[in-house]
């Protein structure tokens, strides 16, 4: 089969990426062609997402794409975090902005929620884990506030949904991103219908659910035309970007046969867990709450949501407000010269969702757990990165428990691979290896599940052979030693 260029779309909390790839001869080729930042916006004392910036940016990239493709794209797709959506009104007619997954009008919801439906049945109806910025409870937000936008809407689409409603003027539900709303049924594959008219929430806004992999179509024509992309579909991959990134873990032969293996997908925010046959919705797994999400290929992902490098993103970000301008280089050296294993936090404490200060919020956490707060730059991020790993370990544990299994291989994928001293610690304090790369999963397995689509990949076994002999890992082992296993003890202490 003839070369063939494909392009993804990843668009993440923090910056978006356009990233063509080139499938020849049995390899993958990566070429980033855009980038744009991208993040919240405050209006009103409301946190939204700028949807017709970012549009704007889609389609700047595609342009970018199409040039270096010199028009010969066979597809697009999109993907993006998930639990945030926009409404669409009568004549398909956008309803505002999307509202950001930390705007605190969701601050209290679960209790408000389990007040009229019990948590017990909430996770009996989905299997998801609980945190306040799902889908369901922005939707009862809404519900509470008596919204106009929520009494006019006519259509729920996810935030990739949007994009490619956009692209080619298909509104199409992917089931990867919907299974993250927490009114979706994995067991069934469908909205979970009786759930919202519990909570008498509208479910004429919900359309069918579709695959990953499925072709909406060629672009918009007049999209086409302005891009000169006639012939150029799109294509649904795993748009919730950890479905994507999970495609892209290099597990292959009898090391991904036994099932010996985890994934930590890990950027803004961190989503460990194991790729499972089916949904698993059974007490253990409400208690550790575990969440059971679509994955590609049928698969389930059974993972955990773990504060991320948000952590450490939002600490430069205060210290560049007060004029200190360190690269990511920089924040890594301090880390490392600070004693290690002095103070930790929980990263999923109330106190990390959205602080005004990190590095504040860090050390207040420390002060009132009696622990001596990290005094300087280097303190607070080896903090931060420390406590990490160790959460890691803690939801190891959790993984091995709900798969019977021991788990010889932790696979990091990912921009957070970039951190290699964060690797190393996740090796130490967990004690198995860490393989850490690719670096741009979540684009690779976008544009894995579109070459899957157009055939040029037969299945996601070969497509992960491709991936593992494409882009190279790096293999951390744990060092020996005791000072994590005290380490660890102390930490557990500090988890609700």
């Amino acid at each position: 089969m003839a070369n063939q260029i494909f392009l993804a779309v990843d668009m993440g909390a923090s910056s978006g990426r356009h990233i063509l790839g080139l499938l020849a001869e049995g390899r993958l080729e990566l070429q980033e062609v855009y980038r744009f930042e991208n993040g919240p916006v405050e209006a009103a004392g409301s946190l939204y997402w700028d949807l017709l910036t970012q549009w704007s940016h889609v389609r700047q990239g595609i342009r970018a794409a199409a040039a270096a493709a010199k028009g010969q794209l066979v597809s697009v797709g999109v993907d993006t975090w998930g639990v945030d959506f926009g409404l669409l009104g009568r004549n398909d007619e956008l309803l505002g902005n999307p509202y950001h997954y930390r705007d605190r009008r969701t601050n209290g919801a679960m209790e408000r929620a389990f007040a009229e439906v019990p948590r017990e049945e909430i996770f009996r109806h989905t299997g998801l884990q609980f945190m306040q910025l799902n889908t369901l409870y922005q939707l009862l937000a809404m519900k509470w506030a008596n919204s106009s936008l929520l009494e006019a809407a006519q259509s729920l689409l996810m935030m990739p949904d949007l994009f490619h409603w956009l692209l080619s003027g298909e509104r199409s539900n992917e089931m990867t991103d919907a299974s993250t709303s927490q009114f979706f049924d994995p067991a069934r594959g469908d909205w979970a219908f009786a759930l919202l008219e519990r909570f008498g929430l509208p479910t004429r806004i919900l359309g069918p659910i579709n695959p990953p992999g499925t072709r909406l179509g060629k672009l918009r024509p007049a999209l086409a035309a302005e891009l000169g992309l006639p012939h150029t579909e799109v294509v649904l991959p795993g748009t919730h970007d950890t479905a994507s990134a999970v495609l892209a873990v290099p597990a292959r032969g009898a090391a991904a046969a036994s099932g010996g293996w985890c994934y930590i997908s890990l950027g803004t925010w961190a989503l460990m867990g194991l790729e499972v046959p089916r949904p698993i919705i059974n007490d253990e797994v409400a208690r550790l709450n575990f969440t059971n999400e679509g994955g590609v290929g049928g698969t389930t992902r059974l993972l955990k949501n773990i504060c991320g490098l948000w952590l450490v993103q939002e600490c430069r970000r205060i210290w560049s407000q007060a004029g200190e301008t360190l690269s990511w280089d920089d924040l890594t050296l301090a880390a490392a010269a600070a004693p290690p294993l002095r103070c930790f936090i929980d990263p999923d404490a109330p106190d990390f969702l959205a602080p005004a200060d990190m590095p504040a919020a860090i050390r207040e956490f420390c002060r009132r757990t009696g622990q001596e707060a990290p005094h300087d730059q280097g303190a607070v991020i080896r903090c931060a990165l420390e406590s990490l790993a160790l959460k890691f370990r803690h939801v190891l544990a959790m993984c091995e428990q709900l798969s019977g299994k021991r788990i010889e291989t932790i696979h990091i994928v990912g921009g957070g691979t970039k951190n290699r001293r964060l690797c190393q610690m996740a090796a130490d304090a967990t004690g198995r290896a860490v393989v850490a790369g690719p670096v741009e999963a979540t684009a690779i397995g976008n544009v894995m599940m579109q070459a899957i689509a157009a055939g040029a990949v037969s299945s996601i076994p070969e497509a992960r052979e491709i991936i593992a002999r494409s882009f190279a890992v790096e293999t951390f082992e744990p060092q020996p030693g005791e000072a994590w296993d005290a380490a660890y003890e102390r930490f557990t202490a500090l988890l609700r």
